[in-house]
């Protein structure tokens, strides 16, 4: 079997792998982008518009795709890497198709999973036809329907970030505002229906995102209420009955609505299988923990793997691309000292 020899491997071909495969053929370096999927973009194909400005995600993922076509990057599609060893300071990667790759350094561009809110009953997701996560509606958005007629809609944040009862503690960085924006865009479908967020804490933290927020209540009539989500049931008319904690006034209430969408958060994504030679070493939250946070935050455990976008952590489509040019630079360095 003939072995492929790469300088790079970049596993992955969401927005981060696409941006570092581009900055890396600029450099002179001799990649290959590999991507489990039948098409490029990763999560990112699953948006509709991306916050602060309601920019079509599809401009995003096609104008980065496009400059892999200009330069001739390869890319193997429907392809996933299901081991990689260390062989001499190189690594041998072998994949579902049966390929094997040598390379000296490899990029972990692998992305995040959303959270499967089917294990929370109390939230109804699976049992009730009208509970959505926040992913579906970005889909029924697309395609401009959501086949129902609301006069009230609730949008319940952290679902899977910043629970113990799920082991899920860590922040996802990005509910907060894709909340209050898909609480814009479904106020703008059906204007005469009520748009309530249930929120934990409000973190616009970024450029646009309070500014934002601000709009969703001045401009859109957005209701916000801290509170938690304890129960979700279906009355005799087919309504959600939502019980509720408001955290701010210390009292329980309960909310009728037509529709329920559930914020889900990001989890890590499962790595390849590596030889026990190669150690690759993970935060709590089960993302990758980088060698250095502040001075090297794309340098795994591992000298030659490398890690990129939200294989690390949460973080916006705009932190994503940067860190990925980010770890693009990172690798030139070890393949030039190397």
């Amino acid at each position: 079997m003939t072995t492929l020899k790469y300088q790079t491997v970049i596993i992955g071909g969401g927005v981060a792998g696409m941006a570092a495969a581009t900055e890396l053929h600029k450099s002179g370096s001799k990649v290959v982008l590999i991507e489990g999927n039948k098409k490029l973009g990763g999560q990112v194909n699953n948006w509709y518009k991306v916050f602060p400005n309601f920019r079509p995600a599809s401009e995003i993922v096609n104008s980065l795709s496009t400059n892999l076509l200009k330069d001739k990057i390869p890319v193997l599609l429907e392809t996933s890497i299901t081991h990689i060893e260390s062989n001499s300071g190189n690594y041998i990667l072998k994949s579902n198709q049966g390929q094997v790759i040598e390379a000296e350094t490899v990029l972990l561009a692998t992305g995040f999973n959303t959270f499967d809110p089917s294990g929370k009953e109390e939230y109804g997701y699976g049992i009730y036809p009208n509970v959505l996560t926040s992913v579906e509606l970005e889909q029924r958005l697309k395609t401009n329907t959501n086949g129902i007629s609301p006069k009230r809609i609730a949008l319940v944040h952290c679902v899977g970030s910043r629970d113990e009862k799920v082991n899920r503690l860590h922040c996802s960085k990005v509910c907060c505002v894709s909340a209050v924006k898909q609480a814009i865009e479904l106020k703008e479908f059906y204007p005469n229906a009520e748009i309530i967020c249930l929120y934990m804490d409000l973190r616009m933290y970024d450029n646009g995102f309070e500014e934002l927020y601000r709009d969703a209540q001045l401009q859109h009539n957005i209701k916000f209420i801290r509170g938690r989500l304890s129960e979700c049931a279906l009355n005799i008319e087919k309504d959600l009955v939502l019980k509720i904690q408001d955290t701010l006034a210390g009292l329980p209430m309960k909310l009728t609505v037509d529709q329920l969408i559930l914020m889900v958060g990001k989890e890590a994504h499962q790595l390849p299988q590596f030889d026990e030679s190669i150690i690759i070493e993970k935060a709590s939250h089960g993302f990758i923990k980088p060698a250095d946070s502040h001075l090297n935050p794309n340098t795994t455990s591992q000298p030659g793997i490398f890690c990129c976008g939200t294989t690390s952590g949460p973080k916006t489509i705009q932190e994503t691309i940067s860190d990925a040019r980010s770890a693009s630079l990172a690798v030139c360095d070890y393949l030039n000292k190397k």
